[in-house]
């Protein structure tokens, strides 16, 4: 039957491996769908096995299940809790959020209901038995929903493309006796390390329920909370708890966490210690075995999603099999339709996760600070959000960082060294590949300037290069002579007279290996047809096998490099820049030096990452030396080269802290393009985790880009403490005056917020819609 064209809406024999909610609730509405059908669940474990003790479903996911079964609606709408605060317990303070919405029921029970609808529709429901072998043979459709040690995903786990990434961080699911009123996040600093407590209600005490008399054992229905333990590996085994029953570390849990379970036990059912996997399928599909729920994919429980994304799944495959004429579209259309949505909670849930991984970082954050933190780490929940939701405990957080009232964050002024911005908005540096002769012309007087009268705090060039052979293409601009200087100051002075408040500052840098490349437009990275120029890197490594290779540099030639940054910075002081920026990143030449994918050298300037820092320390260290003692410099690097065996996280806060220990006054945090083979990690604000880890583990001031496109993230970045400012790229392209527009669809008119008097007619935002509406009140979205 597996080759054979089905017509998806008679597919007849339908096997389901995996009874736990995603695979029972897709066997109800299949079979209710087509009551002729004949559909089987095999489920290794007993019927009231369970290895969670509640599950949490938003709004979103039942009105899906009311729409498809009412009569399981009714019946989970009965038994759910619902509350709305979330509270945060940090050094013995508790800070409240409300707003949330949240419900949630006893897994066991959410299960029964499901045990009770498929058993009335007439599915086959098989305990305690494990699924044989050869099913896509007997059956039409095969369903995997054995959850996340999936057996059909590992048995075919070339075909589906499977990605298994194990995280570093052990957890327990465990009970408590007893309804915490919110859902509830607790932090305790032991000797050994950081815990934290994930806890939620799940159901209610009966009336006459009372601890002393209460029954134990698993299967008793008044345990009322969840409760998740939950810290690092390091942590884990520092505790013992590798050496020691679960049962033992569960009342060794249970007494470090006393105050929050009110001095009571925590209880398992068969719990353990485990290790949270990230499950990723490029293909969801083989044959007629398709993947449901944890078996296709993975959220961590942090974000509440896992039971949520298999129901939904559940969902869009029956309804995909109803409205596709075969087998085959059905399930790419079943593909087509969730990936989308199940990648973007990933993400979020990644976000989350690692958020809990470095929670260390965050401990000496103001409370307030901490809490809003915690409460947007994964990205889902903003301030825009979380002022609708709860508009006291977002406006305590702002005051507490400083805000005046009814200033936004993005609007507090920042400090570097004697410059003072007026805002936290920074136009990133982007090459625009329109000069002549290295000369910035009309285009860049209009580009910046407008730019500049967009309201920004701090305008960037592009990467001005420092010689005409360390240009990235023949449209680079430079400061490596008198005239491209004057045409520079024509611009400055354009920027101070006309938006005053403003500053300005120049990226200086040098193309290395990937220089005598075309302008982007007619093949970015792509070679000159002619005019090339020969080209320099710390090591004679092509960038693309397409590109020149380029020459070693000797010890000569690293000097007239050195003292062609020197003359550059020199130029661009005189020029009237109020900042400048060294470029160490994107595999241009001082980004070469830093990674080991591209610095093969055996001398003083390569190998370990000390001789890899050496020579753009160097520069550093010339520059800081010719440019003004008041004026700011910073660098920006890139934190990671997205490639096996390049530099890494841990290697980015090396490298911030050694160039602040050389006077940097900020590092602007970038990633990749140091190789072509790279293999980035795309998604909204990507970049930003590794902005906020060099923030946090070196206490110099970051910049964050990568993806942050709308005024309420960059709030959301600042107020959390993940950055000090937020350079944006496409919306500065998309929009020269986005900041004023930002400030105006916040209704905000204060300090920090400059309109050019030509322009303050325009001040009020027209009343045309919102471009940057508030997100929906979320009821699952921490």
């Amino acid at each position: 039957m597996a080759g054979a064209v089905i017509m998806s809406r008679s597919v007849p024999r339908i096997a389901i491996i995996g009874g736990g909610p995603g695979g029972l609730y897709a066997a109800a509405l299949l079979k209710r769908l087509d009551p002729g059908r004949e559909v089987t669940v095999w489920e290794r474990n007993a019927p009231d096995d369970t290895f969670g003790f509640g599950v949490v479903l938003s709004d979103e996911t039942l009105g899906g299940i009311e729409h498809a079964d009412p009569v399981v609606y009714e019946a989970m709408q009965s038994d759910f809790v619902r509350w709305d605060d979330i509270d945060i317990v940090h050094r013995g303070v508790r800070h409240t959020s409300g707003g949330h919405g949240f419900a949630a029921l006893g897994r066991r029970r959410l299960l029964g209901i499901l045990h009770d609808r498929c058993r009335a529709l007439g599915v086959d429901l098989r305990f305690r038995t494990v699924a044989p072998a050869g099913l896509e043979e007997t059956h039409d459709l095969v369903i995997a929903a054995d959850g996340v040690n999936s057996t059909t995903r590992e048995r075919h786990g070339h075909v589906f493309g499977s990605h298994v990434t194990p995280h570093h961080c052990r957890y327990i699911w465990l009970a408590a006796d007893f309804p915490f009123d919110a859902f509830r996040f607790e932090i305790a600093e032991t000797e050994h390390g950081v815990m934290q407590l994930h806890g939620y209600p799940f159901s209610r005490p009966s009336p006459d329920h009372h601890p002393s008399t209460r029954p134990s054992g698993p299967q008793n229905q008044s345990d009322a909370s969840t409760v998740i333990i939950e810290m690092r590996e390091e942590v884990w085994r520092a505790a013992g708890f590798d050496e020691v029953s679960p049962q033992e570390s569960t009342e060794s849990c249970a007494k470090i966490f006393a105050e929050a379970l009110r001095g009571r036990p925590l209880r398992s059912n068969n719990s353990t210690w485990t290790t949270f996997r990230t499950v990723v399928n490029d293909h969801w599909s083989h044959g007629n075995t398709v993947l449901l729920g944890d078996a296709a994919h993975t959220a961590h429980f942090s974000i509440g999603s896992g039971t949520k994304l298999a129901v939904e799944d559940a969902l869009a495959l029956a309804a995909c099999l109803e409205e596709q004429p075969s087998l085959e579209g059905a399930l790419a259309a079943y593909e087509a339709e969730r990936k989308p949505v199940v990648a973007s909670t990933q993400r979020a849930a990644r976000a989350s996760l690692e958020w809990f991984e470095s929670l260390g970082l965050y401990l000496d954050q103001p409370p307030r600070q901490f809490a809003f933190n915690l409460l947007t780490r994964s990205r889902r929940v903003t301030h825009d959000n979380l002022r609708l939701r709860d508009a006291r405990f977002t406006g305590a957080v702002e005051r507490e960082f400083g805000c005046a009232p009814g200033t936004p964050p993005m609007f507090t002024p920042f400090r570097l060294r004697g410059l003072t911005l007026r805002n936290r908005v920074v136009v990133s540096p982007m090459d625009m590949y329109s000069a002549t002769d290295g000369i910035p012309g009309d285009f860049h007087l209009v580009h910046l300037g407008a730019r500049a009268l967009g309201g920004a705090g701090l305008v960037m060039t592009e990467m001005v290069c420092v010689s005409p052979e360390g240009r990235i293409t023949p449209g680079c601009t430079g400061l490596y002579n008198g005239r491209q200087a004057a045409a520079w100051k024509r611009i400055t002075d354009f920027v101070h007279a006309q938006s005053p408040g403003t500053a300005i500052g120049v990226q200086l840098g040098h193309s290395g290996r990937k220089g005598s490349t075309r302008l982007m437009w007619e093949g970015i990275d792509e070679p000159l047809p002619d005019g090339n120029w020969p080209v320099v890197a710390p090591s004679p490594i092509p960038y693309k096998p397409s590109n020149q290779t380029p020459r070693e540099l000797g010890r000569a030639q690293l000097t007239d490099i050195r003292e062609q940054f020197t003359a550059a910075a020199w130029r661009a002081a005189r020029a009237g820049f109020d900042l400048l920026e060294l470029h160490c990143a994107h595999g241009y030449l001082l980004s070469g030096f830093l990674s080991p994918l591209t610095n093969r050298r055996t001398d003083a300037y390569g190998g370990s990452l000390a001789k890899r820092l050496r020579f753009p320390l160097e520069v550093f260290d010339a520059v800081r030396g010719v440019w003004p003692q008041e004026r700011p410099m910073t660098v920006r690097i890139s934190a990671t080269d997205w490639a096996e065996g390049g530099n890494t996280a841990e290697d980015a806060v090396e490298i911030a802290r050694a160039f602040a220990a050389h006077g940097a006054d900020a590092i602007d945090v970038s990633t990749g393009q140091v190789v072509a083979e790279e293999h980035p990690d795309y998604g909204r604000s990507y970049q930003t985790p590794y902005a906020d880890r060099i923030r946090h583990e070196t206490g110099v001031p970051v910049i964050a880009v990568g993806a942050i496109s709308s005024w309420d993230d960059v709030n959301s970045l600042i107020l959390a403490g993940r950055t000090d400012l937020c350079a944006l790229a496409r919306p500065h392209l998309y929009d020269p005056h986005w900041t004023l527009h930002a400030a105006a669809e916040q209704g905000y008119d204060g300090p920090g917020v400059v309109w050019p008097d030509p322009y303050r007619a325009g001040s009020r935002r027209p009343q045309t819609g919102r471009t940057d509406a508030p997100k929906p009140r979320l009821t699952l979205g921490t």
